[in-house]
């Protein structure tokens, strides 16, 4: 019983201090992909035990743990946030910087595409009310959009 409240401590810490998201590896169109099924299922059963989910979150709390103390500081994870932020700036301009000059213009910056606006504007007034900007919001967060 100890060693799974143990277990349970070290998944619990890792979700709120290194924002546990089973993801590292680059998809497609340079997308960020989660780590599959059968990378977190470690022994191949079929199944991803908590065991394997509570190895994975020690594995991210360990690279995070520069100096191998078992604790993470705030420049420890403020250097795990700059490392993410890093890759999704560079990301975003691999994507975005037409003219490769480094920078995006505004020209560059995508808006809303004209259909996703169309669908939006429920009433066609032309604009979004507060109440189709709320739900453009909602469902596109449904639909794996950022807003």
């Amino acid at each position: 019983m100890t060693s799974r409240l143990f277990i349970a401590g070290i998944v619990v810490t890792a979700v709120a201090v290194t924002g546990f998201s089973v993801s590292a590896e680059e998809g497609a169109k340079g997308k960020r992909k989660g780590m599959s099924f059968s990378q977190l299922d470690a022994d191949g059963s079929g199944e991803v035990s908590q065991d394997e989910l509570a190895a994975r979150a020690a594995a991210r709390f360990a690279e995070r743990d520069s100096n191998s103390d078992g604790v993470l500081t705030r420049d420890e994870m403020l250097a795990a946030a700059t490392a993410r932020m890093e890759k999704r700036v560079d990301r975003m301009l691999e994507r975005l910087d037409a003219d490769g000059d480094g920078a995006i213009s505004s020209a560059e910056m995508p808006g809303l595409p004209d259909e996703a606006f169309s669908r939006a504007d429920a009433d066609n007034s032309g604009g979004l009310s507060e109440e189709e900007f709320a739900d453009l919001r909602k469902h596109g967060k449904r639909r794996g959009h950022k807003n």
